[in-house]
């Protein structure tokens, strides 16, 4: 079944577009090669995990398809842009834009409240106040977060602020959502609720999701499933 669904998606006209790409990726801390000829392409609207031991390389990939880290040797593209030809003020807009950020740990701003802290990425990207919150309450609402949208994150719970944090990463509508160990720190009631969202985001708003995950029922619900181990891709 899982392949007869990957199959079926692959051949889907309106998303067999490639959302990213690597070729060849090595990166090194030191002397340890973290990461070894990684290339990989990912269509967009595909849901994509990414598995396998700590120290394997997820982290590390994840954050060079986010622009928070460069690669020793290799390429990246998002949609049709070379990232690595951008300078940093040019890869700090285009992060802004075109890339949104799920946490394992949320990082969600203590001292504003919840609306605030998915408003900043609207504001930082230019967008007026006014704007920025109505785009930020519609998130929110659809999120089901209408009534604790003026609390702050200590008043929330786990799932709150995940919710919160996922609504952060989508209010600039960006073309990939990057999502580090999302669930990691959810109740299997919450886990499961915020696994069920990426795929209702997906299919309402077209976006492409990689996650990094050990947790296996959302590895498996994923379009296609990337093992990592000793910084290759099996």
């Amino acid at each position: 079944m899982q392949a007869l669904r990957h199959s079926l998606f692959v051949l889907s006209p309106t998303v067999n577009k490639i959302a990213v790409k690597t070729v060849n990726l090595d990166k090194f801390y030191g002397r340890l090669q973290v990461l070894n000829g990684i290339s990989i392409e990912i269509s967009k609207g595909e849901i994509i995990s990414i598995v396998g031991p700590s120290g394997a390389g997820k982290s590390t990939l994840l954050q060079l398809i986010g622009t928070l880290d460069k690669p020793d040797s290799g390429c990246i593209f998002i949609g049709v842009s070379e990232v690595g030809k951008m300078n940093a003020k040019q890869l700090a807009a285009f992060r802004n834009r075109k890339i949104g950020f799920i946490f394992q740990f949320h990082h969600l701003l203590p001292e504003f409240t919840a609306i605030e802290n998915v408003m900043m990425p609207a504001l930082i990207a230019g967008l007026n106040k006014t704007d920025s919150w109505q785009q930020a309450k519609k998130l929110l609402d659809k999120l089901g977060l209408s009534a604790r949208m003026e609390h702050k994150p200590s008043e929330l719970s786990g799932g709150e602020q995940q919710r919160v944090a996922v609504a952060r990463a989508l209010i600039n509508n960006p073309e990939v959502v990057l999502a580090d160990e999302p669930s990691g720190n959810l109740d299997t009631e919450n886990a499961k609720s915020l696994h069920n969202l990426f795929f209702d985001l997906r299919k309402n708003t077209g976006q492409t999701f990689i996650i990094v995950t050990h947790n296996e029922e959302l590895a498996e619900m994923a379009d296609r499933k990337l093992e990592m181990r000793d910084g290759r891709i099996l």
